[in-house]
């Protein structure tokens, strides 16, 4: 895989690996080693923009059904990414990592609105910027907002963070002869209905505008520095 260094990146958090060792909510133990894994990155110069998932809370898609509409469960897994990024901001802060979070949904009392001008003056100034609320539309995942954030700010590739190390040609946890993939093509990982590491509508839109996705195991030390400095590991879908 050959990749190369970057200066500006999108880091794609799930909320269930900001839960870590528990069920569910946030484990700030594990936070705490996360925020100095992304303060390498810093450490390099390289500004980073995080995205972060609500699963570890609520997800709206599970949510929606028996009364609950899909728009109602879609925003109620909007709030579970606020909870997420102001724990995770908190954290990154008390570990020495100026970082703050921004919300696409409106809540003045908690978070400040998203603009692109805000993101933009919080990066040149060296903070990691932590943005809530996906895209603040129901039935777009944080996957889908989070092409379209590393877009509009800029960004060079999406790294997306998972629990495994790569994309493989069927599910590791099913399969012992699952093949892990060092490198594929947008078209075929849409056409893979294998592949489910991220949704199709994100992979669609990356495709569109050829930005790069890297997914890789960020529960390992010194991986998101590796991927962030363009050093090889995980799998790059390009």
């Amino acid at each position: 895989m050959t990749t190369q260094p970057y200066t500006r990146v999108l880091l794609k958090l799930s909320g269930e690996q900001l839960s870590g060792k528990f069920d569910s909510g946030i484990d700030s133990e594990f936070g705490a080693w996360l925020a100095a894994e992304i303060k390498k990155v810093v450490n390099k110069g390289i500004q980073v923009v995080i995205m972060v998932g609500g699963g570890n809370y609520a997800r709206g898609a599970q949510l929606a059904g028996h009364g609950i509409q899909r728009v109602t469960a879609d925003n109620i897994g909007m709030l579970a990414t606020m909870m997420n990024g102001l724990a995770l901001a908190d954290i990154c802060n008390a570990h020495e990592l100026p970082a703050l979070v921004i919300t696409n949904i409106k809540a003045d009392q908690v978070a400040d609105q998203f603009t692109h001008r805000r993101a933009e003056s919080h990066l040149a100034k060296g903070r990691v910027v932590i943005v809530a609320g996906g895209i603040g539309r129901p039935y777009l995942t944080t996957d889908t907002a989070a092409v379209a954030l590393a877009l509009e700010l800029d960004c060079q590739v999406v790294l997306k963070a998972t629990k495994v190390d790569g994309v493989y040609d069927k599910d590791p946890s099913k399969h012992k002869d699952a093949v892990k993939v060092d490198q594929i093509s947008f078209q075929d990982a849409l056409a893979d209905e294998a592949i489910r590491v991220m949704d199709k509508a994100a992979l669609g839109l990356a495709l569109e505008h050829e930005l790069p996705i890297i997914v890789f195991n960020a529960n390992q030390a010194d991986n998101i520095v590796k991927a962030a400095h363009g050093d090889s590991t995980g799998t790059l879908i390009g």
